[in-house]
């Protein structure tokens, strides 16, 4: 009897090491636990979520605090610890949360912060993604072609045969058209009316205006009748989006750089296009949209 119950706890507490063996597997054990945030659009949604689902598979517990509001909601989360982490861009951080004058060379704009945040804040930016969600001009592929319209420094000479579709606060703001006008010579356009944010595409596409105001990740641009205009002197500052992460939770796993960055490598204006138009054309959730570009790319295997 004794020598069976001296196995029989042999046996418990092989299973106990097994089992421990077993929970450590994926490391989350020793792992800390990280909060990330996102802004309150879409493609900030899509990001927060594909870091949480990376660093998931990766072994490490997550909250989830996205749709947390603008930059200054999202960046004083991130200051008071409220979040480990969130997707910024570069020259939002350049010129919003700095208050640093606009550059227009990508590197430099991205050194810029990455000093400054380190500073000022102990916040680090990790390497930044190929997806530069920066201002532009938009028409379409008939205006572009019968204009041959496919630059912005061309649009001064036809602007007097176009029509504009602004939205609030373009026309006097000096990253809008006041300093469009400034920079590459005045568009003296037919006219200029104010659309919402949502309709500018439409109102274009039916032909009730020529050119709009866009965002250059936008998930509309994948329509093949709309153009997007290069912004060939470089007026709007770049805006890379890149995780932000804080100093001393990257102190703790300096392993959650690489998650991070296995995911940026992966971005570019093409696809973070794609994946807007997934949930604000096609409708999809952008929990789903996230996780099914993560798998398609095998960094949830």
């Amino acid at each position: 009897m004794k020598k069976s119950t001296g196995i029989l706890s042999l046996i418990v507490v092989i299973m106990m090491v097994l089992s421990a063996c077993g929970s450590n597997k994926g490391g989350s054990s020793d792992k800390p636990k990280l909060k990330i945030g996102s802004k309150n659009f879409t493609e900030s949604l899509i990001l927060g979520e594909m870091y949480s689902l990376a660093l998931e598979h990766a072994g490490y517990k997550v909250e989830r605090k996205l749709n947390l509001g603008g930059t200054l909601v999202a960046h004083e989360a991130l200051k008071s610890g409220d979040i480990d982490m969130y997707p910024e861009y570069t020259g939002t951080g350049l010129i919003n949360v700095l208050e640093s004058a606009p550059k227009s060379d990508a590197k430099e704009v991205y050194d810029e912060v990455a000093k400054g945040y380190k500073e000022k804040f102990n916040l680090i930016w990790l390497e930044p993604t190929n997806a530069n969600d920066s201002q532009g001009l938009v028409t379409t592929k008939k205006i572009a072609e019968k204009y041959n319209l496919y630059k912005i420094s061309d649009l001064p000479k036809v602007a007097p045969e176009l029509n504009m579709a602004a939205v609030p606060e373009f026309e006097e703001r000096e990253d809008g058209l006041k300093g469009l006008n400034a920079f590459y010579g005045k568009s003296d356009f037919k006219s200029i009316k104010l659309f919402d944010y949502g309709i500018k595409y439409r109102v274009i596409l039916k032909g009730e205006a020529d050119v709009t105001v866009g965002f250059t990740t936008d998930g509309d641009l994948t329509n093949p009748d709309l153009v997007l205009l290069e912004d060939d002197k470089k007026f709007w500052p770049p805006y890379f989006v890149a995780p932000v992460i804080r100093g001393e939770t990257l102190d703790k796993d300096p392993n959650i750089a690489a998650v991070l960055n296995a995911v940026s490598a992966k971005l570019d204006n093409a696809t973070v296009q794609a994946l807007n138009a997934d949930v604000d054309i096609n409708k999809k959730e952008y929990a789903d949209v996230a996780k099914e570009f993560l798998e398609k790319q095998g960094l949830l295997k």
